[in-house]
């Protein structure tokens, strides 16, 4: 389950932004997972609590957000949305596209609790 080992580097990362900001605690974590990613979200939420025992993290939420698969055309040089399966443009149906977005797992945000300089 490589889900474990994301888990951890995850957390590694997020720790160390918490630390850098003073913080006294991670409240929420928000992820983009791309559905070609090849993480699976659910098994992602499983790990986490095992992975953030004796964290900054230990008790924060985390929310997963799925991310749209986007592609550009090279033919007409649009950019829309795909299907994983399928990934032609949405505007002239060409198969000559890159894809821009959809095989991301990103850090996109943290809430923590920092404590008031006093």
């Amino acid at each position: 389950m490589h889900e474990l080992s994301l888990c951890q580097a995850l957390l590694d990362q997020v720790e160390q932004i918490a630390r850098e900001h003073g913080a006294s605690r991670v409240d929420r974590i928000l992820l983009k997972v791309g559905p070609l990613s090849g993480v699976e979200g659910s098994l992602l939420k499983h790990a986490y609590p095992l992975v953030a025992i004796g964290t900054l993290a230990e008790h924060a939420e985390l929310v997963i957000e799925p991310a749209a698969v986007r592609v550009h055309c090279n033919q007409c040089d649009a950019d829309t949305d795909a299907t994983p399966n399928r990934l032609l443009c949405g505007a002239c149906g060409g198969f000559h596209t890159r894809l821009i977005s959809g095989d991301e797992l990103l850090l996109a945000n943290l809430e923590l609790t920092i404590p008031d300089p006093d």
